[in-house]
């Protein structure tokens, strides 16, 4: 065999580590780009932001867009049906409506539903809540059948209510009439411009009283019990405890109550309009709610009834703030 003849090329040892190719190598030496890294905030933003942007823009398109619109046309004269479609007229719609007596009438009518039904509500929802907070049976039926008026449609219970107050066939002139014998003719409860709103009152009372326990219900199961065992020990009776222990600690839920209720009632609307039809007798009967809505679906003047919309806003954002402001404070036993 000659010296010269080729020899089979080494083989590496298996196991042993490849030999390093020339891109490795120069990935190897090449500059790297520094890592971006997000603050802890920004990571959290980012992580979020897929599930807020669709409800932040469908807010933005249904809510905030026709508000903005709305509040921009109660400065002009905006009619449909007669030309021009708009005029600008500055504060006129505002002043017509604080010069206008039916608008008056129907803040008063709006101011005494909500002083009418709040303390109602919140009366009926207390006691309910202290009787359903007890060891008693079928606590769970009871606290269902309380809160079933609560559920129900206020349109269908705007008409029964104002079935049972009509003047003739009424059921309530039929208890009073033939049953009670406290009245010896009809009373016309709807075509009064006072008696029509004791239907109204009624059922404010009646369907949100459901509400208000379940609330007042919650607030009292937050108190430690063992508050009302030592005060039990110390002689206290139940009366003493309810009014040194679990009112003053029921005042954040007082609180969120009466603002809540407030806002609700300052916005009645359904009841006004079914019962009386929105205003009758002689619009006498409005809330702001209803007026707004004649006003602009009815004389399509689109202007006035977003003033109205926005004096309504206005007025309820001040007395939210003051009730705010006069029942926040610090609960000391």
């Amino acid at each position: 065999m000659s010296s010269r003849e080729s020899k089979p090329a080494p083989r590496f040892a298996e196991g042993r580590a490849a030999v390093p190719t020339v891109s490795d190598t120069i990935a190897e030496f090449a500059p790297r780009r520094p890592r971006v890294r997000l603050s802890r905030p920004l990571t959290r933003a980012a992580a979020a932001a897929p599930f807020i942007i669709p409800g932040l823009a469908l807010y933005l398109t249904f809510i905030l867009a026709p508000m903005v619109y709305s509040f921009a046309i109660s400065f002009f004269e905006w009619n449909i049906v007669r030309p021009p479609l708009s005029e600008w007229v500055g504060l006129a719609n505002y002043r017509q409506a604080l010069g206008n007596p039916i608008f008056r009438r129907a803040v008063l009518n709006t101011l005494a539903y909500a002083a009418v039904t709040v303390p109602g509500q919140m009366a009926i929802g207390l006691f309910v809540a202290v009787l359903l907070n007890q060891q008693i049976r079928a606590r769970a039926f009871f606290r269902v059948v309380y809160y079933l008026p609560v559920i129900t449609s206020w349109v269908i219970v705007s008409l029964l209510f104002e079935y049972m107050f009509v003047g003739q066939s009424g059921l309530v002139n039929y208890l009073l009439r033939d049953v009670l014998h406290l009245i010896r003719e009809n009373v016309r409860w709807l075509a009064d411009p006072v008696l029509a709103f004791v239907p109204i009152h009624l059922l404010g009372i009646w369907k949100g009283a459901g509400w208000t326990a379940i609330i007042f219900l919650a607030g009292l199961q937050a108190i430690p019990e063992q508050l009302h065992e030592a005060a039990s020990v110390d002689g206290a009776g139940r009366l003493s405890r309810f009014r040194h222990i679990t009112l003053p600690l029921l005042r954040p839920t007082l609180v969120f109550l009466i603002v809540v209720l407030t806002i609700g009632g300052l916005n009645a609307y359904i009841s006004f309009l079914l019962i009386t039809d929105g205003g009758n007798p002689l619009d006498l009967t409005h809330s702001v709610l209803t007026l707004m809505y004649e006003a602009t679906f009815t004389r399509l003047e689109f202007g006035y009834g977003s003033s109205i919309s926005y004096l309504l806003t206005a007025f309820v954002f001040v007395i939210s703030v003051f009730q705010l402001r006069l029942l926040r404070r610090r609960v000391e036993l």
